[in-house]
């Protein structure tokens, strides 16, 4: 038996006796038909079961699919585990909510970003890249489309639309507030350098070739002010690669008495370690975060950290991404302040 055919635009003007024109604004633009005309068409098609136009079609036709694209450096399910980027997500989600935008998130796998692949197929009008590497394969697929972008972060591209924090300046007020509390050993955790996987012992090479602006960054801004220190290299923001990387630091001899950390994830992760030595914080070992997310107040004990705006970073990024799509330029990039926020896992180094 032949299934019966599914209603179309053209079944549903049939019906009513307008055009298919008629029709469409009625979905598209019903600021072009009167209240009552619009009714009698949304009440005929409701009658057949026309749901309306296929979106995928209408993007097609007219090269706008009402979407926001999201490049992740990270795989979705770490990238949800990421108290700093959910923050920042949902900057930005509130400020797109009510434009009739969607969010298209693309997640990253092991080249630092999105395959390229998955975002020439990505149906979006303006992309929103997220702490990717310099050499990410996927921002060479943006640009291949043409498509407007906002950076979060990392990489700097010129003639590109950015939101960025003083990464390297919030690193040095956290050096600079373990030197004022007379600390002169130091161990650092951080981010990758590179989009490889790597975990350990940072080499001099290593950190010359870094492919991560913000790390670089942060780490510029430590070293700048404490000298040469070891630097153990987490493959990502997570609180178990920092407490194996904060055990092996404080395993040196002597001692570090403060640990640097590049994030709130890994602070959380060396105070484990701490505790996990049979040392207590701040007595034995000072602990500096950065990003300040709400855990950071709660922590035990509550964490020193450099605070980022967060939510108003991803609120700067989504307004730079709906003024791109109202052709606008990508203006000067976005630079927003940071501050040291001091608790009780820092103290005088006796």
């Amino acid at each position: 038996m032949d299934r019966p055919r599914k209603p179309t635009l053209d079944t549903v003007a049939a019906a009513v006796g307008v055009s298919r024109a008629t029709v469409s604004n009625a979905y598209n633009r019903p600021d072009q038909l009167s209240s009552a005309l619009r009714e009698r068409v949304l009440a005929a098609a409701a009658t057949l079961g026309y749901a309306g136009p296929d979106p995928v079609a209408r993007s097609l036709a007219t090269r706008h699919s009402a979407a926001v694209g999201f490049l992740l450096g990270q795989q979705l399910s770490a990238s949800f585990s990421d108290p700093a980027l959910s923050i920042v997500l949902d900057g930005l989600a509130s400020t797109v909510d009510g434009h009739d935008h969607c969010l298209v998130l693309m997640p990253g796998g092991d080249r630092g970003g999105p395959r390229p692949e998955t975002v020439a197929r990505a149906q979006a009008d303006v992309v929103v890249a997220y702490s990717l590497p310099d050499d990410a394969p996927a921002l060479e697929a943006v640009r291949a489309r043409g498509l407007p972008m906002v950076v979060v972060d990392q990489p700097v591209l010129p003639g590109t639309a950015r939101v960025e924090v003083d990464d390297a300046g919030g690193a040095r007020l956290a050096a600079e507030h373990l030197l004022g509390l007379g600390h002169t050993r130091f161990g650092v955790l951080t981010f990758p350098l590179r989009p490889d996987g790597h975990t350990g012992l940072v080499s001099a090479a290593r950190l010359a070739g870094g492919t991560f602006r913000v790390t670089r960054d942060r780490l510029t801004g430590y070293l700048s002010a404490i000298g040469d220190a070891p630097v153990w290299e987490c493959s990502g923001s997570r609180r178990e690669l920092a407490r194996t990387g904060a055990r092996e630091l404080l395993g040196r001899s002597p001692r570090p008495t403060a640990l640097l950390c590049a994030s709130d994830e890994l602070a959380f992760g060396a105070l484990q370690a701490v505790r996990d030595l049979g040392l207590t914080v701040p007595r034995d070992v000072s602990v500096i975060g950065f990003d300040d997310v709400p855990a950071a107040e709660h922590a035990d004990p509550p964490l020193t950290t450099v605070r980022q705006p967060l939510t108003d970073k991803g609120r700067r990024a989504g307004e730079l991404a709906l003024r791109l799509l109202d052709g606008g330029r990508p203006g000067d990039p976005i630079r927003v302040a940071v501050n040291l926020v001091e608790r009780g896992s820092t103290a005088l180094q006796e």
